[in-house]
């Protein structure tokens, strides 16, 4: 099997380089940020009631709808399941806090974005995809992956949507 290795700029379209502006632009809405509080706060899933105390209630609903719908959180009930990069695990994407909290990373990309996202160093712990041997990674919020398995790569497949929707580690 071959494996083509790209950059993120070599696979950037300018359509897909248009809707990653706006999802970053998205990601400025204050509940938003609320809900990755609570993730790392407390993980997952996130009751809607907890993330209420940042924004009225009677707005909590209809803001949480567009979100679900813009796909950046996944509502389940009055629980919110998903909010990228944070998932309710546990799965193969397991981010540890420093003082030992595990959280855990709806993808492999995912879970290298936890440290510069919150500015703490993590590790991650995942398996292989292929041979399912454990991997642990050090990532520091600056520099990135520091300590990793000797060829160890990070994957990225389109998905469904054209989107880079499954990751994972090689």
């Amino acid at each position: 099997m071959s494996v083509e290795i790209r950059t993120a700029a070599e696979v950037l379209t300018p359509e897909r380089e248009r809707e990653w502006a706006a999802r970053r632009a998205q990601r400025d809405d204050p509940l938003l940020r609320s809900i990755w509080r609570t993730f790392l706060e407390i993980g997952g899933p996130v009751p809607l009631d907890t993330v209420a105390r940042t924004v009225p209630w009677d707005e909590v609903r209809s803001r949480t709808a567009a979100l679900d719908a813009a796909d950046l959180i996944e509502l389940e009930g009055d629980h919110i399941r998903l909010a990228y990069p944070f998932a309710t695990g546990p799965n193969n994407f397991e981010v540890v806090l420093p003082g030992g909290q595990s959280r855990y990373a709806c993808c492999a990309i995912d879970a290298l974005g936890v440290a510069p996202m919150v500015g703490i160093p993590v590790l991650v712990r995942s398996r292989c995809h292929r041979s399912g041997v454990a991997l642990v990674i050090d990532v520091d919020p600056v520099a990135g992956p520091r300590r990793a398995p000797p060829g160890c790569l990070a994957w990225v497949e389109r998905g469904r949507w054209g989107g880079d929707r499954l990751s994972g580690f090689l």
